[in-house]
């Protein structure tokens, strides 16, 4: 950086992507003439392929694509953005990742090729010694200082998350306090690859294995099996090494919580209500899951069954769902870690 400043006189423009911005580094003391742009309205759509940047450039390789997929064209255009498209600065405009979405207009095959491009190893580490799964439950607000700049003595997950690719922005919001950024997954290939490798390294799991527990737990909750959810959780929490086991009951929620983001659901945790507050909400197409979670050693796995049915019926946390499949699910913790699932229609 210093010898691009000395340089300056016979330099017209020096434009630099990637990681945008560190603050209190050395590295930058030699180039503090910075204009960041990367949260700029204006230069939103300057690093990947709009819809119809994407469609009007590859109309010929997505026909092909279509054909060698035996889909339709529509169907192709859906699923190709499905995976690769989302990624967004202003929460307004969107584009496609120019590396996933070339490679698969080549190949003609759906595959997480941004990220098995550079496995995140650095940033699985982070939140396993943080013991952060809180941020990958559901999405999450910040406020803009949060991603614009940090130290890298004192690097914050969420930040780094969204400085490396793997969150974007879905919505903002002005504040007294300025804008309130609401990150998630820009797409289905992030969210599913890195997921599963988060997993992964908290259960030793195989990535097969992960598939197939995901697999699983989904074909529980959607079929209100409670033998099969239960197996299914038992099986989960048994995988995790006695060095990572921690006594704490939000981090057993958390595991679970990020496995249902794996299989497919949106999960929204410590839903408010008129009435008090719903533990977690599972959304699937039109099927709401309401789920309330109990732990206690001194009760039976029955008992806490059913005080945690009871709460849902009696603080009528079904209400602001009427309209949709909604299923009651209560989910216990017991002495000698035993768990107990309980579904129950509306």
């Amino acid at each position: 950086y210093q010898v691009i400043k000395a340089g300056d006189e016979h330099l017209k423009f020096v434009f630099l992507t990637g990681v945008s911005q560190f603050s209190g580094l050395s590295i930058f003391s030699g180039l503090n003439n910075l204009e960041n742009i990367t949260m700029s309205e204006e230069f939103s759509s300057i690093c990947g392929y709009t819809q119809e940047e994407f469609e009007n450039n590859f109309k010929e390789h997505i026909e092909k694509a279509a054909t060698a997929n035996e889909m339709s064209e529509k169907e192709i255009l859906s699923k190709i953005k499905y995976y690769y498209n989302g990624y967004s600065w202003d929460g307004k405009i969107s584009v496609y990742n120019p590396f996933s979405a070339l490679l698969f207009l080549k190949q003609k095959k759906f595959n997480r090729y941004w990220f098995a491009s550079g496995t995140p190893t650095f940033l699985i580490e982070q939140i396993k010694k943080k013991d952060n799964l809180e941020s990958f439950v559901q999405k999450q607000a910040v406020m803009e200082d949060v991603l614009s700049g940090f130290a890298v003595e004192e690097i914050e997950t969420t930040a780094l998350l969204f400085q490396t690719g793997y969150l974007t922005i879905k919505k903002e919001e002005e504040t007294m306090r300025g804008s309130l950024y609401t990150l998630d997954f820009p797409n289905f290939e992030v969210k599913d690859a890195f997921l599963t490798s988060l997993i992964k390294v908290y259960t030793n799991k195989t990535i097969q294995a992960v598939y197939n527990l995901n697999d699983k737990l989904y074909e529980a909750l959607i079929g209100k099996d409670a033998e099969k959810l239960t197996d299914s959780l038992t099986e989960l929490y048994a995988s995790i090494p006695y060095n990572l086991h921690i006594t704490k009951e939000a981090y057993y929620h958390s595991l679970f919580l990020v496995t249902c983001r794996l299989a497919g659901f949106d999960v929204e945790a410590e839903v408010h209500t008129n009435k008090g507050r719903i533990d977690v909400v599972l959304k699937k197409d039109n099927i709401v899951i309401i789920v309330e979670i109990k732990y206690g050693e001194d009760k039976s796995i029955e008992v806490l069954l059913q005080e945690a049915i009871s709460q849902i019926k009696d603080k009528k946390y079904y209400e602001k769902y009427i309209g949709n499949e909604v299923i009651l699910l209560a989910l216990t913790f017991g002495r000698n870690k035993e768990i107990g699932c309980k579904f129950k229609n509306l």
